[in-house]
């Protein structure tokens, strides 16, 4: 790819002002991933100089590219999400509200033309690196002492202090540090089969470093389910069918021996069962068992309209509707029944989950083939797909993003190194 453009370059003075041309966009979105951890706001204000910087770059061939499933289902479900709003019977300014989280999937055909054409994503991976690095870091120093936490000043209405959370919430955090700890160890494994040993255990370190923080100051149970899927998938894909098993057999071995020292790793499983006595038997509000009871609604809410759904932004109503007379977990009224296909079923019917199942999909034949791309972009999918069975994390804002920003840059580089070995 790169040989490519250096043949379009009609003379070499313009080569600085042809590499600024994609350089530009490209550190924007750096900027974007080094924020993504650590604010909301920020990010969006982020967006406004790359989009801009986008708009200069060669768009000759953008409408050809967006006619590929990859672009097109993305946009698809946008659509959907916009029709949707014909149909519903929630506010208007609910239903325009509710297009924003299925609105960030847009930015993906942006991502990928630019990244197909100029790859610098590892500037964009090392950005999110670092910063999910310096977060770890400061999680374990608000571990020690909670008054340090920039909840304190960033957070809006009341705030609770808790033990390890540097910003915004533990599951946010408990996703990014999964993400970068099971990342690394691919390029890793590829270091230390060239002999560099240095990087190879400054990643290692990194790796552990996340996994520590996730085991010992504060895990989300969404992060406790999906790791080890994760870690298996790696094992299959990339390890030889030895190495493979005792790299499981390992993994178990640590897993009891965190188990043995890890209070706080035996106090978020058991709030599993915990969790779904007090909500079943005692009709309490609790973390899991309240899901069930989200689900147990959403699946009626389906049923009584299969095909095209209640339309965009009719949650909370309904919810709201099934609530009156009750009490406890079954009165409790949400936007979202956090699980991504029971969302997106409730609002847009089966038509809207075969677009989601398909984008899913298409995104993961994407990444099929070796390197550090193919490896986080199927990453970034698997953990989307996995995570969303406990919550709408495709819609939600931090891990929405961090799909977006995984397909979007690791695709584009994909495709490139496809070009070019083609």
């Amino acid at each position: 790819m790169t040989e490519v453009l250096n043949e379009q370059r009609p003379n070499s003075w313009l080569a600085a002002i042809w590499a600024a041309r994609y350089r530009t966009p490209a550190r924007s979105v750096a900027l974007i991933a080094l924020l993504l951890p650590w604010t909301t706001t920020g990010l969006i204000f982020a967006l406004i100089p790359w989009l801009i910087a986008f708009a200069f770059l060669d768009l000759r061939e953008f409408p050809r590219s967006l006619l590929r499933a990859i672009c097109l289902l993305p946009i698809a479900l946008v659509l959907l999400a916009a029709i949707g709003t014909l149909w519903s019977d929630a506010p208007w300014p609910d239903r325009i509200h509710a297009i924003g989280p299925a609105a960030k999937l847009l930015v993906i055909p942006l991502l990928i033309y630019q990244f197909e054409r100029w790859p610098f994503g590892g500037w964009v991976f090392s950005a999110f690196l670092v910063s999910c690095t310096a977060l770890m870091l400061y999680s374990f120093a608000v571990a020690v002492d909670p008054a340090l936490s920039l909840k304190l000043y960033l957070s809006r209405g009341p705030y609770k202090v808790e033990s390890g959370i540097a910003v915004r919430n533990y599951i946010d955090q408990s996703q990014e540090f999964a993400l970068c700890a099971i990342a690394l160890v691919y390029p890793s494994v590829s270091l230390l089969r060239r002999g560099r040993y240095r990087v190879a255990a400054l990643f290692v370190a990194l790796a552990i470093g996340f996994l520590a923080n996730m085991m010992f100051v504060v895990v989300s149970r969404t992060a406790l389910v999906t790791l080890p899927i994760l870690i298996v998938v790696f094992a299959l894909l990339h390890l030889r069918r030895r190495t493979a098993l005792f790299a499981v057999g390992a993994m178990g071995l640590l897993t009891v021996l965190l188990w043995t020292a890890s209070p706080r790793l035996r106090a978020t499983v058991a709030k599993f069962n915990g969790d779904y006595e007090v909500s079943i038997a005692g009709n309490d509000v609790s973390g899991m068992g309240s899901r069930l009871e989200f689900w147990r609604k959403s699946l009626a809410f389906t049923a009584d309209a299969p095909l095209l759904g209640h339309g965009t932004g009719a949650i909370r109503g309904l919810f709201a509707r099934a609530a009156v007379g009750e009490s406890g977990v079954r009165a409790e009224i949400v936007g979202d029944p956090h699980n991504q296909t029971l969302n997106v079923a409730v609002q847009w019917g089966a038509s809207g989950v075969v677009i989601l199942y398909a984008l899913w999909f298409a995104h993961l034949s994407l990444f099929r083939g070796e390197g550090l791309a193919c490896w986080v972009g199927l990453l970034v999918v698997v953990q989307n797909m996995l995570s969303s069975l406990l919550n709408s994390h495709l819609f939600d804002f931090a891990e929405g993003w961090i799909y977006v920003l995984g397909v979007g840059i690791a695709g584009g580089m994909a495709l490139a190194a496809k070009t070019i070995r083609s």
